[in-house]
């Protein structure tokens, strides 16, 4: 490609609503340009990215054995139905009604379209396994769309869905999907960890999450230094400690805290340490007749030491709790006399449902609220002040420094973008839609089936987020729009530079090597800090002075400066630089 013949248009300042690097980079780069809110054009250099992302994917996803299709952005809203999700999706799912008033939605992933289609066209387990995938936009109605394509309500993302004939080949099918992904994305030449997750409204029970580090990512991504382990924020378990409890060593007191309603606070006031004291949540879940209505509210007191804080993926996960909302200030003095900020155990009017986390089990002489405003206890003891708690749950987020539940060390913590996600889904969608197979024994099964997505165009934005500088964007060579950029400098005044800057452009073509020749007549310094800014890894310069002694000047975008390189050997540089 000739500069001249493409589009560039790069630009000094990012819009004010870019938040993130990834954002602002790309939209200075000329690689999108916003239409909407969290709506985007793909520019021709932002194209040309995504479209190497989709040729990795595609390549590895052919290569374990997965076929492609093509399924409708618009869906006819009975499949939705038919498993529910239609109604318990929240307005995240873009509903529309088509001239005749008939619903649909616009996709935000496809379980009900693909399953409908193996339940017409899979009859025999003699047809299986089948994965299924597909490259396509995507519509989710973010209420708060932002960071760009990071978090853009349309999108185009890989999904994939496999179909098997029982929980072990599914799990089989799942471990082929989890080494392409590995290989996907160390094409990318990403750092990126693959990390047990949380498998959210979609369903199952097996499944990981790849993330790519990023400081700026906004998942926290649990592991352990000295071993394999890995998990989402959401997911890691905070182990029972191992220590007994102490003994008790304070009478309880009530003590006074004028204005201290926080327990950051309370500790500063009485000079202990904030580990020292218990937080007090106070939640709400609601029994509803046939109507909707609510009939019976059930009041909940979660307990956990003041320097932690609460998971509520854990908590919805505690029997009774899965509905499961914050109480009211009005339900909260009804049980416990006081407004929330001097909340306690101790004293309450009505009796709640009492859940206390496992580092609180093992406290003694702790600090909670006394229920009376401006007023806390100290010296709280289970078995003397308190009977024995009934319900011990893991309810808090770890923290670094804990112990790694495989017993390998303890646990650190570093921020990711999710770039990946895949399921064991199960027969959760196959048992709703009814989709069955015929076993070896001639009787009817439902089909075992697996979930896999890659969100295609917010995986440059994460590389962004890992690989950038003041300059602008570095790419890895298996993302970057092109791979070299040719500068020559004031090829109108000399028609040797011209002469061989088109020579090693041929040169470079015929090696098969993604080249761009900026014959834009640009002034050194503006051709430069634009191909800095877009980010195109390997850059040869052209020049008079350099001809003249038989050399070139190259420079990788991360280095500091150029290289003087004979002319005759360049093209074996490049060529060794991107088999490295």
């Amino acid at each position: 490609m000739k500069a001249s013949q493409f589009f560039i248009s790069t630009l000094k300042e990012a819009p004010a609503d870019a938040e993130v690097v990834s954002h602002k980079l790309m939209t200075r780069a000329g690689m999108i340009k916003k239409l909407g809110a969290g709506i985007y054009t793909l520019m021709p250099m932002g194209l040309r990215v995504v479209r190497k992302v989709e040729a990795i994917v595609r390549e590895e996803m052919n290569r374990a054995g997965a076929v492609e299709l093509s399924m409708p952005v618009v869906q006819p809203a009975e499949l939705w139905q038919e498993t529910g999700r239609f109604e318990t999706n929240g307005p995240e799912l873009l509903r529309i009604k088509d001239r005749h008033g008939r619903d649909f939605v616009i996709q935000p992933t496809s379980e009900e379209v693909v399953t409908d289609i193996a339940r017409q066209e899979i009859k025999s387990y003699k047809q299986l396994p089948k994965n299924f995938y597909q490259i396509q936009t995507k519509f989710r109605d973010e209420r708060r769309p932002r960071f760009g394509l990071m978090r853009g309500r349309e999108f185009i993302m890989k999904d994939a869905y496999s179909f098997d004939r029982d929980l072990d080949a599914a799990k089989a099918s799942y471990q082929v999907m989890a080494a392409a992904y590995r290989r996907i994305f160390d094409r990318f030449g990403l750092r990126y960890r693959a990390v047990a997750a949380d498998s959210g409204a979609i369903g199952g029970d097996v499944n990981e999450e790849f993330q790519v580090i990023a400081a700026t990512g906004e998942d926290a991504i649990v592991y352990c230094p000295g071993s394999h382990y890995a998990a989402n924020m959401e997911k890691a378990e905070a182990l029972a400690p191992v220590q007994p409890r102490p003994a008790a060593m304070q009478a309880m007191t009530k003590t006074a805290t004028p204005g201290k309603s926080t327990c950051a606070d309370v500790a500063e006031l009485l000079g202990v340490g904030l580990q020292r004291t218990v937080k007090s949540l106070v939640l709400a879940t609601d029994t509803l007749n046939k109507d909707g209505e609510v009939v019976k509210t059930q009041i909940w007191l979660l307990l956990l030491r003041g320097d932690h804080d609460m998971n509520e993926l854990k908590v919805g996960k505690l029997s009774g709790l899965a509905a499961f909302r914050f109480a009211t200030v009005p339900e909260i003095e009804d049980h416990f006399g006081c407004q929330p900020g001097y909340l306690g155990p101790i004293g309450l009017l009505k009796p709640v449902t009492l859940v206390v986390d496992r580092e609180v089990a093992v406290m003694s002489d702790w600090i909670c609220g006394a229920n009376a405003p401006d007023f806390h206890i100290t010296g709280v003891n289970w078995g003397r002040d308190l009977p024995e708690p009934a319900l011990v749950a893991d309810l808090r987020n770890v923290v670094a420094g804990d112990a790694s539940p495989d017993g390998q060390g303890v646990l650190a913590i570093e921020r990711g973008i999710e770039i990946g996600h895949i399921f064991v889904l199960g027969t959760k969608y196959s048992q709703a839609m009814n989709a069955t197979f015929l076993d070896v024994n001639g009787k009817p099964q439902f089909m075992e089936m697996g979930c896999y997505g890659i969100g295609i165009t917010r995986l440059p934005a994460a590389a962004i987020e890992q690989n950038h500088d003041e300059r602008g964007i570095i790419w890895p060579d298996a993302l970057a729009p092109f791979t070299v950029v040719l500068c020559p400098i004031s090829p109108e005044r000399f028609p040797d530079v011209k002469a061989a800057s088109d020579k090693l452009y041929d040169e470079l073509l015929a090696a098969g090597v993604d080249v761009i020749l900026d014959d834009r007549g640009e002034r050194p310094g503006a051709m430069f800090a634009d191909w800095e800014l877009i980010g195109v890894p390997h850059r040869v310069t052209i020049g008079d002075r350099g001809l003249k002694a038989g050399e070139v000047e190259y420079q990788h975008r991360r280095d500091a400066k150029a290289t003087n390189v004979p002319v005759a050997d360049i093209l074996a540089l490049i060529q060794s630089r991107l088999s490295a």
